[in-house]
């Protein structure tokens, strides 16, 4: 006998039913750019699907290396318009320690948080250019597409600080997107400058 929830068959004779949902990600788009001024996801625009097909999104960061030494790598959101600009409300913190073993430390980034704004949201503070300084990290975003709801997000990016004593830096951020309206796109760039990068979304039901 199968076991039935809410007249869904989850099982049968042992088998997980092909329609289940298991929680697996899956590969939607990948963008890789090489000096480029931004990379962005827009639903319905090069194949890009960013709406209620999945319950979260995910953004998988692999080796981000920006132009200009030393600088900040950010996040926004689009809710329906031409722009990144969904007001948001976020904390970060970090931990950090340098190579020779100096400044460890965990502490809350005043400088990186946000407060009922429309700034880009920043991922990470003072990466380096170097071969040896790139970043790679997530984001993840709850149910973009709710006109319920707020929209939460959450990022984590590992990086080499740009500093003579090489400091590993462990940048964590959260925060939501004060709005029930959709957002339908993300875009990742630098502060300033250039960035190479590969950057793939994944959605999970």
């Amino acid at each position: 006998m199968g076991l039935i929830s809410a007249g869904t068959t989850l099982l049968d004779a042992g088998a997980l039913d092909s329609g289940v949902a298991t929680g697996a990600m899956t590969l939607i788009k990948t963008i890789t750019g090489s000096n480029v001024s931004d990379i962005s996801f827009v639903h319905g625009t090069s194949s890009v699907v960013f709406d209620s097909t999945y319950k979260e999104y995910c953004f998988k960061i692999i080796n981000m290396n920006p132009a200009t030494d030393n600088h900040i790598f950010q996040v926004g959101f689009r809710d329906g318009g031409s722009n990144y600009d969904a007001v948001k409300t976020s904390s970060a913190h970090r931990a950090i320690v340098h190579e020779n073993g100096t400044s460890a430390a965990l502490a809350y980034v005043p400088n990186d948080d946000l407060d009922q704004s429309t700034d880009y949201q920043r991922l990470a503070n003072g990466v380096g250019n170097a071969a040896d300084e790139s970043l790679c990290g997530v984001l993840c975003i709850s149910e973009p597409s709710s006109t319920t709801f707020v929209k939460h997000f959450w990022a984590r990016c590992q990086f080499n600080e740009a500093a003579a004593a090489q400091g590993t830096t462990d940048h964590y951020v959260g925060g939501y997107c004060n709005t029930t309206t959709a957002i339908d796109g993300v875009q990742f760039k630098m502060a300033s400058g250039n960035f190479d990068a590969t950057i793939k979304l994944y959605g999970i039901k």
